[in-house]
């Protein structure tokens, strides 16, 4: 899996990528909202059916990374992130791209995913075609304990 957008390379990433994928999210994600994943729940997704990682890095540097599932015919992005630095560089949406691309060679006919309310990545779905179509309140447990709601978006695969 390979592409460019702004001099973005785009690669399939492995369980050797974990540092890698643990260093963008410690950048990435801010830690008052507690999103970020351990190593061991990304391992541990890794090692299952269906789920694949892709890294994106921009001259040379991994910048950022997509971690998604497939089962049946449907697919989920279960974690979309990019170093503050790279942002606004077209990476995240080309990071997005390429999760649709691949699931819809796994099959998938629809994608999923969640985000945190306020989350900025929310533009990027919408622009990408998702719609909202479900919100669990209270779901998300920040580090000082304040709860955030989950919003769930989905698209068709054409």
């Amino acid at each position: 899996m390979s592409g460019t957008l702004n001099l973005t390379e785009l690669r399939e990433g492995g369980i050797h990528d974990l540092p890698r994928v643990a260093a963008i999210m410690q950048e990435a994600f801010d830690a008052r909202f507690g999103e970020a994943w351990t190593s061991a729940q990304c391992m541990g997704m890794l090692s299952l059916p269906g789920v694949w990682l892709v890294i994106a890095s921009l001259a040379g540097a991994d910048t950022g990374f997509a971690l998604a599932r497939s089962t049946a015919d449907e697919s989920e992005l279960l974690l979309l992130a990019n170093r503050p630095a790279a942002r606004r560089r077209g990476i995240g949406g080309a990071l997005l791209r390429a999760v649709m691309a691949e699931a819809r060679e796994r099959g998938a006919v629809r994608i999923h995913l969640e985000v945190r309310s306020g989350n900025d990545a929310a533009q990027l779905y919408r622009r990408e075609g998702f719609d909202k179509v479900g919100e669990r309140r209270d779901y998300y447990r920040g580090k000082a304990g304040q709860l955030f709601d989950a919003h769930t978006y989905a698209r068709d695969l054409p």
